[in-house]
């Protein structure tokens, strides 16, 4: 019986050592790179688009139409030039709702029925594998002593130092990807 005791109290105190070990273990500091869309304020500058359109003099008794399905976007238009319009109209309320209109891959028009022209554009979300490499390469040359590992559409990045992770920061945000880039989770 005494022999049961003394390994049941040596396996408890086992158990309590891995515990202190694990909850006392360091953690990196550490961020993740992503790059996401804010689709209700994206829905919101595209109501107040529509409701713009509707209201302007220039637009008056014309079929004009934006659509967004998930990640596309449908844009009808009589011809070319009320075409361009209505897409820096869209981006100007994109901006007004803060939300970065490099998120529109915008891609050639073409006919629809009758005379108008649809343009179908395209929302980017998501750091691409070569933009991610490319942001890695450009951190490495910097010489900084973290860490940056792909995961699926996002990055991570770890380090021993916050100040490097803030110069690396720094950096990313000077890197032109071609898309907006959010840093969320820093952890210290």
């Amino acid at each position: 019986m005494a022999f049961v005791n003394a390994i049941v109290l040596l396996i408890e105190i086992v158990l309590i050592k891995k515990y202190i070990i694990i909850y006392n273990k360091k953690i990196m500091p550490s961020f993740d790179i992503i790059s996401k869309i804010n689709y209700p304020e994206f829905d919101n500058a595209l109501a107040n688009c529509l409701r713009e359109i509707g209201n302007r003099y220039d637009f008056k008794g014309l079929n004009i139409s934006i659509e967004r399905k998930d990640k596309t976007i449908t844009t009808l238009s009589p011809d070319e030039l009320k075409l361009k319009q209505v897409n820096e109209l869209l981006q100007i309320h994109l901006v007004r709702r803060k939300v970065d209109p490099r998120v529109m891959i915008i891609k050639n028009s073409e006919n629809a029925a009758g005379t108008s022209i649809r343009q179908v554009s395209e929302l980017a979300e998501g750091i691409s594998q070569e933009n991610a490499k490319k942001i890695i390469t450009d951190i490495k040359k910097l010489k900084l002593k973290i860490q940056i590992k792909i995961q699926g559409e996002e990055l991570r990045a770890e380090g021993k130092k916050r100040d490097d992770l803030q110069e690396a920061i720094s950096a990313i945000e000077a890197i032109d990807i071609g898309l907006p880039i959010e840093f969320v989770n820093f952890r210290d």
